[in-house]
């Protein structure tokens, strides 16, 4: 089994610029195309409603519509912005949440609005987030403006203060940012992938002291923090097994997915024991959001014929 619990795909061609490269979305058939390379058997899929965030929007409803065209291989997220309906810290979000959650939607994600992580309107809607009992993935921006991303400093003190105030509320890191401070950062490495031995840092420290953070393996930033110090890295995915997930961050069509032959190698060589890899690639989603799949669950997902415009 394994759970990706990050990825994205559109109905149409929406074009978006990564990098300085143009592409276009992966398309719900081309995303399943490529997971089925990856022996990936099930992916989170994630909207996104924040303006900050690249050329357009990907709402809950496309989110849902694809889903419910391949119920067994996608799992949908919802997302909201908490500036949405007034831009007041007082607004109510729990009717949008709890008809997103009756709808199938298993958390909130991928949360990046460029405000900073206590700004009073992002803690509103976090707050209504844990009581709706939804977990929320968040992306983290290095800035106010410039970037998409909740914006904290150096060292995480804004994620520690939501951390302590929303004890409830499960929240999923990802981004450059939020992996970066596996080790020690200056301002200008936290905005990348830093490299060389590992000097535990910021992360792992919220990592012990807060249980309601989590780590999405995702993305270049997830795959650095856990391979650019292999010794370390297994040390990390030992101690942390029951709050890491496997995911990818599949946008576009082609792209390389380190994490897949990086795992397959911890499970081939045992780097980590059986456990862990099993906790950390399918049984902590599993677990967090309910799925109910049990170890005989891959031989009953059949594969979804991957054809079609989506």
């Amino acid at each position: 089994m394994l759970i990706d619990m990050h990825v994205h795909c559109r109905k149409n061609r929406f074009p978006f610029v990564h990098g300085r490269k143009a592409k276009t979305f992966a398309q719900p058939h081309e995303l399943l195309r490529m997971m089925d390379a990856a022996g990936i058997d099930k992916g989170v899929l994630l909207p996104s409603m924040n303006p900050e965030w690249h050329w357009g929007y990907i709402t809950p409803e496309e989110t849902l519509e694809i889903a419910a065209l391949y119920p067994k291989r996608f799992i949908p997220f919802c997302s909201l912005d908490a500036r949405m309906i007034g831009n007041s810290p007082k607004t109510d979000f729990r009717p949008m949440l709890r008809y997103y959650k009756e709808a199938g939607c298993k958390g909130v994600g991928e949360y990046m609005a460029n405000l900073p992580f206590d700004d009073p309107m992002t803690m509103n809607l976090f707050r209504q987030v844990a009581e709706v009992g939804l977990p929320l993935l968040f992306h983290i921006g290095p800035t106010r403006g410039g970037c998409y991303g909740c914006y904290d400093e150096k060292g995480l003190p804004r994620l520690e203060k939501v951390l302590k105030a929303i004890p409830n509320l499960i929240l999923i890191g990802h981004s450059q940012p939020f992996w970066a401070e596996i080790g020690q950062v200056t301002e200008q490495s936290r905005k990348g992938y830093p490299t060389g031995k590992v000097k535990p840092g910021r992360l792992v420290t919220l990592m012990r002291r807060y249980p309601n953070l989590w780590g999405d393996l995702s993305a270049g930033s997830g795959h650095n923090a856990i391979a650019r110090d292999p010794k370390f890295g297994y040390k990390f995915l030992e101690e942390f097994q029951d709050r890491l997930l496997f995911g990818t961050d599949i946008c576009y069509c082609p792209q390389v997915l380190p994490q897949v032959p990086y795992f397959r190698k911890v499970k081939s060589e045992k780097l980590i024991s059986d456990t862990a890899f099993q906790k950390i690639t399918w049984k902590n989603a599993n677990r967090l959001l309910g799925l109910g799949l049990t170890e005989s669950s891959p031989s009953e997902i059949k594969k979804e014929p991957a054809a079609g415009m989506f």
